[in-house]
């Protein structure tokens, strides 16, 4: 046990040690005077890079597992038996390599759990019987206890407004950049901001039971299931190993020949197999990291390869996750100075409504930014801005309701119509008189029509968009695009169940998303892609991290991964033919050790020129034709 936390805990540095020994040891061969210090340094280097390798061995026959390790350890000491000590330090060190190489990409981190953790809030402003607010800390709270939050707070329970009212965003819930009013009688979620107003809510669920506290717990569990996924080559072992094992017994037995049987088994130890996979993952890996791909594991891209179905998040992935106006009524011709004070107002919010409202008035009318004098601004809770005494109104119905404003029915029925396609509605008017509709919603990446396609062509089959967003809003956006499925109006447990229900159906899913709430559905993924302007724990659940939050990006990855994943087989296809071929030629007296051995080294060379082929990758087409013939032309995944 203390062997093994010792090599784990200074993998690098004793795989540096074993490759200067080795490289040390191969130099100095080649002269006669120094054969005995090459033959040492090289006994030294086999020696420890053998004992990592002969302890896992040893663990795995414990549990009645025949692995590659068994055979490289008794090839190690076959090498030991004949003095090929070359070749023991070398199969051991390029062991080492591959192992340490695969071990860099395979490594899951679990600060997003944390970081998760401390997103969750921790205490609550509780009224006292004297009307006084006092802080009291989230476990001390009970159902039935009524708590205060102000504008600018974080709500800290699951509960119902029982008084006051305002916007809350409930990003962290639903991941939904639309802020969603709140009065009596509305459900609240823990963790998400109450950015206007005052509220009194009624406790229902506090801590772990709460939705946020859920979210928590998902990701932790979805991440400890990911973790059984096997890899290729350990289950190829299961039956490459015994099987060199087994004819390396059965030669010498039939001729007697320990040499010949130690020979067989030396040269059928797995050289380039054990360093082709790792070898191309890495380089692989690192040419997606050159286009803006971070992939975390080499498991990520065989997975990425064969999946078949798709699933979105909206906001923020589908969409910019920035609310603009996207429908814009005129009912009379707006009076410049007073389309100029509401910009000026506009302008200083840090309300995403207010941000909307101010940027398409600037582009529109291409007001300036000067303004003499300050306007007296009223915000009206809930409902909007009234300003200069209400002579100039901004906000919802409600607030041009409250000053009596007049709503022809062909007014109302436009108004109806921007509410039922999901779109959040700003009315804007002037002296009684209303003046301009805004209907107001995420808007689309520019580049998801194409890049739909392009995943098609790759034979992604089952395109899905998963949504905290109403139904008809999600509907509405997604018109047109190439979406088998849309499903609105979920929290997050809702999206695990139907990520689930795909699994289960028996397709293998990614699941591209951005937010805190995506990361319960980017652990359960068989591949958790995230956007890289989303939160960090998204970013640290993810499988795979595309930098530059373009969509674009999902198809490159994608095609990449392909890529990746057909040269590992490749190299693996290399290595299992140059054995089997040199164990025929073994057998049949073609080969000896020095033709074995050369034969043996040269594959090697080969499967890692092949990998680094990966690294002169250009950036992937864009063109969904231009994918398609590279498909057809190439059932490898050439790019």
């Amino acid at each position: 046990m203390h062997i093994t936390m010792f090599y784990h805990k200074y993998n690098q540095q004793i795989l540096w040690f074993t490759g200067i020994l080795t490289g040390l040891g191969l130099i100095l061969s080649h002269n006669d005077l120094l054969g005995s210090i090459s033959a040492g340094l090289l006994i030294m280097s086999g020696v420890v890079g053998a004992i990592p390798v002969i302890t896992r061995a040893l663990s795995a026959l414990r549990y009645k597992t025949i692995s590659i390790e068994l055979l490289v350890t008794i090839a190690v000491i076959g090498a030991f038996v004949v003095q090929a000590y070359h070749e023991a330090a070398i199969v051991t060190f390029l062991f080492l390599l591959g192992d340490f190489l695969q071990a860099k990409t395979l490594t899951k981190t679990r600060r997003a759990i944390q970081q998760l953790s401390d997103l969750a809030p921790t205490t609550a402003n509780v009224k006292a019987t004297d009307g006084q607010l006092i802080s009291v800390p989230i476990d001390q709270l009970k159902p039935g206890t009524i708590v205060a939050v102000s504008a600018g707070d974080q709500i800290p329970v699951d509960g119902t407004v029982t008084k006051g009212q305002g916007y809350a965003t409930e990003a962290a819930i639903t991941g939904e950049a639309n802020y969603i009013s709140k009065a009596v009688g509305s459900s609240v979620y823990a963790g998400t901001l109450l950015k206007d107003g005052l509220l009194e809510i009624e406790t229902q669920v506090v801590g772990s039971e709460s939705t946020f506290g859920k979210i928590i717990d998902l990701v932790e569990s979805a991440q400890d299931n990911q973790s059984a996924t096997g890899d290729f080559i350990d289950h190829f072992a299961k039956y490459y190993t015994p099987a060199v094992l087994i004819l390396g017994i059965i030669v010498f037995l039939w001729t007697g020949n320990l040499n010949l049987a130690i020979t067989l088994l030396v040269l059928g130890c797995p050289g380039a197999l054990v360093i082709g996979a790792p070898v191309a993952l890495v380089a692989g890996i690192g040419s997606a990291a050159k286009q803006g791909i971070l992939i975390k594991g080499g498991s990520v891209t065989a997975k990425l390869a064969k999946t078949d179905t798709l699933i979105f998040d909206k906001t923020g992935t589908l969409t910019m996750g920035q609310p603009a106006v996207v429908k814009a009524i005129t009912y009379q011709v707006p009076d410049n100075k007073m389309l100029k004070i509401i910009y000026n107002v506009e302008r200083h919010s840090n309300h995403p409504l207010s941000q909307a409202v101010g940027n398409y008035l600037q582009k529109q009318y291409q007001l300036a930014t000067e303004l003499k004098g300050d306007p007296q601004v009223e915000v009206v809770p809930g409902s909007g801005l009234a300003i200069e005494n209400g002579t100039i109104l901004v906000g919802s119905q409600r607030l041009l309701q409250r000053y009596n404003v007049t709503i022809t029915p062909q007014q109302s029925a436009n108004i109806q119509d921007l509410s039922a396609a999901g779109q959040t509605l700003v009315l804007i008017a002037s002296q009684g008189q209303l003046i301009l509709a805004l209907g107001i919603n995420d808007q689309l990446r520019p580049e998801v029509p194409e890049t739909l396609q392009q995943l098609r062509h790759l034979g992604i089959k089952h395109l899905v968009m998963l949504t905290g967003d109403h139904q008809a809003s999600a509907e509405t956006m997604a018109m047109g695009l190439d979406l088998d499925e849309i499903h609105g109006g979920l929290l997050p447990q809702d999206k695990l169940t139907w990520l689930k229900q795909y699994q289960q159906a028996g397709h293998i899913v990614a699941f591209v998303g951005d937010g805190i709430n995506d990361s319960p559905a980017l652990a359960q993924a068989n591949v958790g892609i995230a956007m890289g302007n989303g939160a960090a724990v998204a970013l640290e659940t993810a499988d795979m991290t595309l930098l530059q939050s373009s969509f674009t990006s999902l198809g490159r990855a994608v095609a990449l991964s392909r890529r990746i994943h057909a040269n590992t087989v490749q190299n693996i296809s290399i290595a299992v033919i140059t054995v089997a071929i040199l164990l025929s030629g073994l057998l049949f007296g073609l080969v000896d050790m020095g033709i074995g051995m050369f034969v043996h080294e040269a594959s090697i060379l080969i499967v890692i020129a092949n990998a680094m082929r990966l690294l002169r990758i250009k950036r992937a087409t864009t063109s969904a034709t231009q994918v398609s013939k590279v498909t057809e032309n190439n059932d490898l995944g050439g790019i």
